[in-house]
């Protein structure tokens, strides 16, 4: 069961399903800009603590209208703060406008002065060795804040339902992709046609994103309107990756009105 919605000072419907903060926006718009309203405070109270953090953000059309407004956040000193991407397509090069790198590098880390960006290769020669150097990079820098969205199939970086792993003993790992998520990325226009879209991928493992102190979920969209369901209301299961957030505390979710329309 879902708790009884409270309505906050910015008109947003906020409840929790257990351990899970989840606010709910009329508009997209409301959405992003409470989001990186709160994901700003969060980076400058962590700045008040520590010399630096670490940052992994998600590349996908839902995360758009958040990163900008976050790039251009005056409030933020980015030059403290270490960023990584949570994801990246196996055999596409960084300069294809597809790969994830090369979203980000557009969307958020050629726009702000980050002390440094790391990036996954999906070129690399060695996919194995390279999920080995992005894994000891995590383990080097501990990661502070995951801003992050939901897949169609229930997914949290490229951990699909047949390959999420709640225990995975690897920090990143190669993945067979489902169906569904590279459906997703025609749906979205990342891709013309099924056959574009790569079949496998590079991506951190769900205890690499549950290691965060805090996590940031932002998920627009009608077409999330299922997989926002099932990660509220089914049981916490890697059958639907997602639902593994209610399981920490200082995990946000957020929503407008077309994911949540069928709760």
């Amino acid at each position: 069961m879902l708790s009884t919605a409270k309505t906050d000072s910015r008109g947003a419907r906020v409840f929790t399903k257990d351990m899970l903060t989840v606010k709910v926006y009329p508009t997209m718009e409301q959405m992003g800009a409470s989001a990186e309203e709160e994901v700003s405070a969060r980076i400058c109270e962590l700045l008040s603590q520590k010399e630096e953090i670490n940052m992994i953000f998600a590349a996908a059309p839902s995360q758009s209208a958040f990163l900008k407004c976050l790039a251009e956040d005056s409030r933020i000193d980015f030059t403290r703060i270490n960023a990584f991407h949570m994801d990246e397509y196996v055999g596409i090069d960084k300069s294809a406008p597809q790969s994830f790198a090369n979203f980000l590098e557009r969307s958020i880390f050629s726009l702000a002065p980050f002390k440094s960006v790391h990036y996954l290769d999906g070129a690399a020669e060695s996919i194995e060795d390279e999920c080995r150097r992005y894994g000891s990079l995590l383990e080097q820098y501990p990661v502070d804040i995951v801003c992050l969205g939901i897949g169609e199939n229930g997914h949290i970086a490229f951990n699909d339902p047949p390959v999420a792993d709640f225990n995975d003993p690897v920090r990143v790992k190669l993945v067979e992709l489902e169906h569904t998520c590279r459906q997703q990325q025609v749906n979205e226009k990342c891709f013309d046609t099924l056959d574009q879209v790569p079949t496998h991928a590079m991506t951190l493992t769900v205890p690499s994103l549950m290691a965060a102190d805090w996590m940031f979920c932002i998920v627009p969209f009608v077409n999330k309107a299922e997989a926002v369901r099932r990660t509220l209301c089914d049981e916490v299961s890697t059958a639907c990756p997602a639902t593994i957030l209610r399981t920490r505390e200082n995990v946000r979710l957020y929503l407008n009105d077309d994911s949540a329309s069928l709760l």
